[in-house]
This record gives structure tokens, C-alpha cells and sequence, in this order.
């Protein structure tokens, strides 16, 4: 081959510097814009490499519709038709041939290339193209094609392609390859930003405006980008009206369309109408859409995001990232001058984040972990990558794979996980097929496989209604096999989407070979899904209603109308987190009966300690549960007081102190003790305020329940005694130096202290007791003069004091007068300093 006859296209002029890279250092990474060449020339221009000697070029390209397209392209260009030297692989589809030296093939088809064939023998070369797209298959098939070169091909050249990513992330993981820039052919590209449309409502609104605004002021075709699939089925329908009136042409362009509607997209109209391109972000890169010369951007892309914690992912509709914006505006620009419209306003781009997230930080990584555990190495720290899986959502995907039987406590791969690695499956799906192989029910398995992988069958209804229940999916698909279309007409695409699922599901089963075959048992749709989603299966709470709780532990509910609400028990193979709880979109009914004989070696058989709220009693019973499911209980006799004690402790501790029977000496040595302990920090007095008993009441209280498990039991409690146990011997001698209980008065009576205030301790006493003394009593060795409430014969405070004497001087003449005539039984003596201190009143005559 020549390089004189394909087409003169700007990425030739990075092709010297790129050869030498790849001649003598093996790696390169070359930077090429959009339009350069890149995915179409590079591959043919390097096939006569004599490093290369006969052997194939595999190009990784992302999508499907990019893959047929590139493969396509060049097979164009030499003048032969796919399949010959050019060819590709994509799922449920290939052309290939023992001619074929370049082929095209799809992310999770290179990683299963790899693992059959670690030597990728006949291989020479590994172009990763718009690796900037960051996909999780990617960056799995990246890392174990470095452990490839780095351990048994040295000789394997591998080559990254991208448009938007920093090369030098990418040089340094590709043992410092060589940096290459090419110059592009994309031509100018106005932009407009429209910030006003942003506020007329959801996306769809906003981008039916920007069209509005496009179809005006452009001639062109116009590509507009929407989220997902979703927005663009439902703009589309807004649509049908004006393409009436105007003759346009409306394209949706989304992964799950059919490769003939994709194409319908791809190419101008043979009627000459102007088209309107509704597509999701797989139009950003390597396809080129023609005609288009027009771009409408809403600023919205849709990503799943996984929450490791609850095990479940969801799908996030984001902005844009810089570089996605910009590779959406060049699409005008590929074919010559161009405009883009985009709906946000310039602070909004200005925030906006560098580039797109990897998949990596966001996904779900179970099929990741089974495929390290077959490749011989669970731990990801000891492989090289752009970005390392994160530590926990891998360590929930390695609890799964375990639950799954798919690997052991050591991350191992067991016999099961070698099967269900060869299926190209999530592992919860591979693990149902093959279980229901031994069932006899591979063909229902192999249905459920592709219901719950393909997009939904049945659309959402006018008022957004639409059944849960996954058996109305296979009802759905047995219909139309045995009717054909003509029975699904009129349906939304029921029936295009029954042929690619039954297409699916036939491969599925082929993909089982002639396993082991069991006996056909009579079990459920939801049975089967148990299998795939043991975690996921879901008990209804309270006796009605749409809420249910996982056998995760997480709650997820039913929209209200759903038949699916009389369920006791449902399998939800489809929901997402929420924000409270999790909203189920698909699920299947589910017997007990069938859930005890196929997860029986799951549930487990308990003995439960627990408080009785309602009874206030520690009780005991012996629960089955599966996770946090309990499916039965049964009362037990009175537990042994060593289990009763510490569930008795945390009802307490969740009651409160008030619980507890706490007495004047109680409360009282509790303020003592604070008190000596403010006085004497440094001699070790324990803390002793509510909140520090409650951490501590293990320690203080445990010892002192005996078999008590009521709540009633705990009056029997002498807490100022228990308190008291707190202190050593020398602490309780000089507690009584420092915070004596009581007082003696010049009456002779001994008067309680209240150590219960904020400031210094209270002795209340009634003045006529006090007659003589000239001193403020005082405690704490003398260094606190005790707070005197002075009391009326009523045992009322007629004056608070820390000064007894200036009382005498000053103050005690105008008591006299304004309480003498009012309690003339008590002595109220000219002179108190030399009158007879008394508790009495006056005796009678």
C-alpha cells in the first residue's frame, strides 16, 4: 500500500515525528483536533511498518456508530468493502475475515480480546482512539494492555488518540511516550451565547427556542444536543408540527437507536430537506455528520454516577465540561464556516469544569473487579492506570462478586466466576444465566438478560404512567413472537424493540453453549432476578403501600398506582438512589417461598437482644432474616442478664438520665463532687455531669443491674451510693472537708447545702437562727463563703447575702419593722448581735 493514493488530509504532517516514536520507542500519543484524519488515516498510513510484519492494527474506537463508521471510511478509501483488509467488531455484530489487518472494535470487546489471548498473538499494534472520552472499558483495556507490553510483548506498540485530553498524563503511563501535535482542518466557528433561553424551563424548552432562533437566522442543517434519549423523543414530538409546516426532516442520534436510523442521521436527506440532528453526546466526537453546519448546544449531558455505599447508581444530567463544549461547537465547523448557538451565558462557560470526568470515579465497578480477578491480579494497586479505581466503591464491587460466588474472601476467582467472566454481562446478570441453566430455564434467564441491558420496551404513556413490573416486558416480547409486528403496530417501537430483544436474548443463550442442563424447575421471573440481585430484594413496610426496604438495608419505593404494590416481597432489578430513598422504575414479584429455597444458604438464623419500646423491657427473640430483611420472629423466654445488661445500658443512654431514679443525695453528691473538682482540678475527681455518665455508664452502672431488664427494675437503684463507689477513700474524706452536706447554725440545727447553682453552694435558714453570728459561713477549706438565703417565719428568702454582718448593720432594722407585725409569735429583738439564736417561735405565755 501507498501512502500517494488516500487522501491529503492535515494529520500527514505529525506522520514522520509519529513514526519515529513508534519505530524506536514503541508508544506515542498523538493530539490531532477534529477533522485532522486522525481515526481514518493514521491506522492506514502506519500498516506498512516493517515493525508491524503481517500483523493486525486493533483500533479501540468507543461507540459503536464511530466504529462501523471509521471501518467503513477506510474500507472506502481501498476500494473494498468491509470485512476484506478493513473490518470490525461491535457487539451482537462483526466483519471480519483472515484478510482483515485493521480492525475496529468496541471497548468491552478489546478487554475480552486481551483475557483470551494474552499474548495477542498476530497483534503488532493498539490504537486507543478519543481516549479523552475516558470510559471505564477503556481505561480497563489501556491498563491491561501496559501489563501486556511490560511482561510478555515488549515488541506491542501502542498508540493513544485524542482530540481534547493533556498528553501528558497519558506520556508518563505510557512509559514517557513521545508527545505528538497535529494541525486540524475544522474551519471558524462563530458562537452566540443566548443566557435569555436559558430561563423559559427544562431542556427541552430551552432547545426548542435555540432552534426556533437557528431555523430563522441559519440556512444549513442543525445538530442539536440534548441530555439522553429521553428529551430527545419528546422535543422531537414537539417538533412534529413545524417540520410539517417547513418540510424538515427530524434525526434523533442516540446509542439505543437502531444502526439504520443512526445512519438516517449521519447522511443529507436524498429529498433535499433540511434536517434537524437531535442527538445525544455520542455526536461530539469521531463521527462526521453531514450537512451540519449549525449547532444548538443546551449544555447538557447525561452520566451515571454510583454511590458505593448503597450499591446503587443513578443517572446525573450535568453541565458540559469545557472541552465537551467545545467539541460539540467544532461540529459545525467540519465541513466549512459554521455557527454555534450556545444557551448559556458566558460566566456559566467560565465555570464550567476542563474536562469530562472519568468513568472510573463514578461507576460501578463490578465487572472491573471480576475482570482483574480472571486476569490474576485483584489488586488494582499493583497495575498501572490514568486513574486508579477508587478504594471503596472496588471494595463494594469485590463484596458483590463475593455474594456472587464469583470470587473468594481473597479476591480470587473461583470455577462460578471463571463462567460468568466469558459472558459479556454485568456479573449479576451472568450469575442468573448460569444458575438458571441448571434450573432448565435458560431461555427465560437469557429474556430477563436482555430486558434488563437493552432499552425499556414500553415508553412512558401520555400522563407519565407506566407499569414497574418486568413480567408485563416478557408478556410484551411472548406476543410479539407469536403474532410478529402487525400485533405491536401503532405501539411507540414496541416492536422494533422485541426484535433486537429477542436478537439479544438469542445470543445470550448461544453465549451459555451446552453447559450443564438441570432439571426444569417451575420458578418465577422474580425468582430468577433474585439470583442477580440478592441484595436487592425488597420486603413491603407496614401492612400496604408503595415503600419497601432492601435487603441492603436501603428503602425504595413504587409510584403509588403500580400493580406491583399488592407485592409482599419484589426483586427491584432497575432504581436509582434518590435523594431520601430509592425510586424502583423495574421489578418482578417474588414468592417467600421461592426466595427461602433459592437463598436459604443466606438467610440467617439469629437470637435477638432488644429493647421493647412499647413494653419498656428488655425482650428476646429468634428472627430469620436475609440482610435487613426480617422474615420471621418468635418470642424467646427472659435473656440471660449478660446479654439484657448492655441493650439495657443504650436504653438508658437513649432514654436519658432522667430515667433513672435520681434523690436530693443523689443530685446532691453529683454537684458536691463538681463542685470539689472546680476547686481542686488537679487531685483526679471523676467527671460527673449527665453527659459524661451517659459515655460512661458501662463503667458506673453496669456492674449494679444485677438481672434487672426493666425499666421499673432500675428504682430499685441507690444512685447516690453508686455515685459515691466513684471516689477513693481519699477522695470521699476530702469531698466531706471541702463540700460538706450540711451546716451547723448557732440554733443548733444543721441546715442542708444546694450545691445545684451556677455560682457558689446556698444554705437557706431563717434569720432568728442566725442572732449573734457575725460571719458568712464558709466552705471548701475556707475559701468560699457560702451563699445565705435569709428566710421569713413562711420559709421565704427576705434577703440573698454573702455578707451576714453588713445584714446586722444596715439592713436587719427595716426586716424588723416590715415582718414584726406580721409574725409577732417570732422574736424580732432590738439587738440580734446578743439575742438568743432560736429555731422556735416565742414561747406562749
Amino acid at each position: 500500500m501507498t501512502c500517494g493514493v488516500l487522501p491529503e488530509l492535515p494529520v500527514r504532517q505529525a506522520l514522520p515525528e509519529l513514526l519515529q516514536a513508534l519505530d524506536h520507542h514503541g508508544t506515542a500519543v498523538l493530539s490531532a483536533p477534529t477533522g485532522s484524519g486522525k481515526t481514518t488515516l493514521i491506522p492506514l498510513l502506519l500498516l506498512d511498518r516493517p515493525w508491524l510484519a503481517g500483523q493486525r492494527i486493533l483500533m479501540l474506537e468507543p461507540r459503536r456508530l464511530a466504529a462501523r463508521g471509521a471501518a467503513g471510511y477506510m474500507a472506502q478509501l481501498l476500494g473494498e468493502p468491509v470485512g476484506e483488509r478493513i473490518g470490525y467488531r461491535v457487539r451482537l455484530e462483526s466483519k471480519v475475515s483472515a484478510r482483515t489487518r485493521i480492525e475496529v472494535i468496541t471497548e468491552g470487546i478489546l478487554t475480552r480480546r486481551i483475557q483470551q489471548d494474552p499474548l495477542l498473538d498476530g497483534v503488532g499494534l493498539i490504537i486507543f482512539d478519543e481516549i479523552h472520552e475516558r470510559s471505564l472499558h477503556s481505561d480497563l483495556a489501556l491498563t491491561l494492555a501496559l501489563d501486556v507490553r511490560g511482561s510478555v510483548r515488549p515488541d506491542l506498540r501502542l498508540l493513544a488518540m485524542s482530540a481534547t485530553l493533556a498528553g501528558e498524563p497519558l506520556s508518563r503511563l505510557l512509559d514517557a511516550a513521545p508527545q505528538i501535535e497535529s494541525l486540524g482542518r475544522s474551519h471558524p466557528v462563530e458562537i452566540e451565547y443566548l443566557p435569555r433561553l436559558a430561563t423559559v424551563g427544562g431542556p427541552v424548552d430551552v432547545c426548542l427556542e435555540g432552534i426556533g432562533r437557528a431555523l430563522r437566522e441559519r440556512s444549513g442543517d442543525i445538530l442539536v444536543f440534548l441530555p439522553g434519549g429521553g428529551e430527545i423523543r419528546r422535543l422531537a414530538a414537539r417538533l412534529e408540527g413545524l417540520a410539517a409546516d417547513q418540510g424538515l426532516l427530524i434525526c434523533p442520534l442516540y446509542g439505543d437507536l437502531s444502526f439504520e436510523a443512526q445512519q438516517q442521521a449521519i447522511r443529507p436527506d436524498p429529498g433535499g430537506r433540511r434536517r434537524l440532528v437531535l442527538a445525544t453526546s455520542i455526536a461530539e466526537t469521531s463521527l462526521t455528520i453531514e450537512g451540519i453546519d449549525t449547532v444548538v448546544d443546551g449544555g447538557w449531558a447525561r452520566a451515571p454516577r454510583f454511590d458505593p455505599n448503597s450499591g446503587l447508581g443513578r443517572l446525573a444530567t450535568l453541565r458540559v465540561s469545557r472541552a465537551a463544549a467545545d467539541q460539540r461547537a467544532g461540529r459545525a465547523g467540519r465541513l466549512g464556516p459554521g455557527y454555534c448557538y450556545r444557551l448559556w451565558d458566558q460566566a456559566t462557560q467560565q465555570a464550567l469544569r476542563p474536562q469530562d470526568d472519568p468513568e472510573i470515579l463514578h461507576a460501578d465497578l463490578a465487572q472491573l473487579a471480576l475482570e482483574l480477578a480472571r486476569w490474576g491480579e485483584p489488586d488494582p494497586s499493583r497495575l498501572s492506570w490514568l486513574d486508579p479505581p477508587p478504594a471503596g466503591a472496588y471494595a463494594q464491587a469485590r463484596e458483590l462478586l463475593q455474594g456472587l460466588d464469583a470470587v473468594d474472601a481473597r479476591g480470587r476467582l473461583t470455577a462460578d466466576g471463571e463462567r460468568m467472566a466469558r459472558l459479556p454481562l454485568h456479573p449479576r446478570l451472568s450469575h442468573m444465566l448460569l444458575r438458571a441453566q441448571g434450573f432448565g430455564l435458560a431461555q427465560l434467564a437469557s429474556d430477563l438478560a436482555a430486558l434488563l441491558s437493552e432499552p425499556d420496551p414500553i415508553r412512558l404513556g401520555p400522563r407519565g404512567e407506566r407499569s414497574c413490573d418486568i413480567e408485563d416486558r416478557l408478556h410484551l416480547l411472548q406476543h410479539w413472537r407469536r403474532s410478529g409486528d402487525a400485533a405491536l403496530r401503532g405501539s411507540g417501537g414496541a416492536a422494533a424493540a422485541c426484535r433486537r430483544l429477542d436478537r439479544i436474548g438469542r445470543q445470550w443463550l448461544r453465549s451459555l453453549g451446552n453447559g450443564p442442563e438441570g432439571d426444569s424447575a417451575d420458578w418465577s421471573p422474580g425468582a430468577l432476578l433474585a439470583l442477580a440481585y440478592p441484595d436487592r430484594i425488597a420486603k413491603r413496610r407496614g401492612g400496604a403501600g408503595s415503600s419497601y426496604l432492601l435487603a441492603s438495608g436501603r428503602a425504595a419505593s413504587l409510584p403509588e398506582q403500580d400493580g406491583l404494590n399488592s407485592a409482599d416481597y419484589l426483586v427491584a432489578a432497575s432504581l436509582d438512589a434518590g435523594r431520601t430513598q430509592g425510586r424502583i422504575h423495574l421489578a418482578a414479584s417474588l414468592a417467600e417461598s421461592e426466595l427461602r429455597a433459592l437463598l436459604g444458604s443466606h438467610i440467617e438464623i439469629t437470637e435477638r437482644v432488644f429493647w421493647d419500646s412499647e413494653r419498656e423491657l428488655v425482650a428476646a427473640r429468634r428472627e430469620e432474616r436475609l440482610g435487613a430483611l426480617l422474615l420471621s420472629a418468635e418470642p424467646l423466654p427472659r435473656p440471660d442478664p449478660q446479654q439484657a445488661r448492655p441493650v439495657l445500658l443504650e436504653a438508658i443512654r437513649s432514654l436519658g438520665m432522667d430515667c433513672l431514679p435520681w434523690n436530693p443525695d443523689a443530685r446532691g453528691l453529683q454537684a458536691r463532687i463538681a463542685f470539689a473538682a472546680a476547686l481542686e482540678p488537679e487531685a483526679g475527681w471523676p467527671e460527673m455531669g449527665d453527659p459524661e455518665l451517659l459515655a460512661e455508664l458501662e463503667s458506673w452502672l453496669g456492674p449494679y443491674l444485677g438481672d434487672s431488664r426493666r425499666r421499673s427494675d432500675l428504682e430499685r437503684l441507690d444512685l447516690a451510693q453508686i455515685l459515691r463507689q466513684r471516689l477513693d477513700w481519699q477522695q470521699q474524706r476530702r469531698l466531706e472537708e471541702l463540700a460538706p452536706t450540711h451546716l451547723q447554725v448557732p440554733s443548733g440545727s444543721r441546715k442542708r447545702l444546694d450545691y445545684s447553682g451556677e455560682g457558689p453552694p446556698v444554705l437557706a435558714v431563717r434569720l432568728q437562727e442566725l442572732f449573734g453570728q457575725a460571719e458568712t459561713p464558709r466552705i471548701g477549706a475556707g475559701r468560699v463563703a457560702v451563699v445565705l438565703h435569709l428566710l421569713s417565719p413562711a420559709q421565704r428568702p427576705i434577703q440573698v447575702t454573702q455578707d451576714l454582718r453588713g445584714f446586722w448593720d444596715r439592713t436587719y432594722t427595716e426586716v424588723k419593722k416590715e415582718l414584726k407585725g406580721r409574725y409577732p409569735k417570732h422574736q424580732w429583738p432590738d439587738d440580734p448581735w446578743n439575742a438568743m439564736p432560736t429555731a422556735r417561735a416565742k414561747p406562749r405565755r
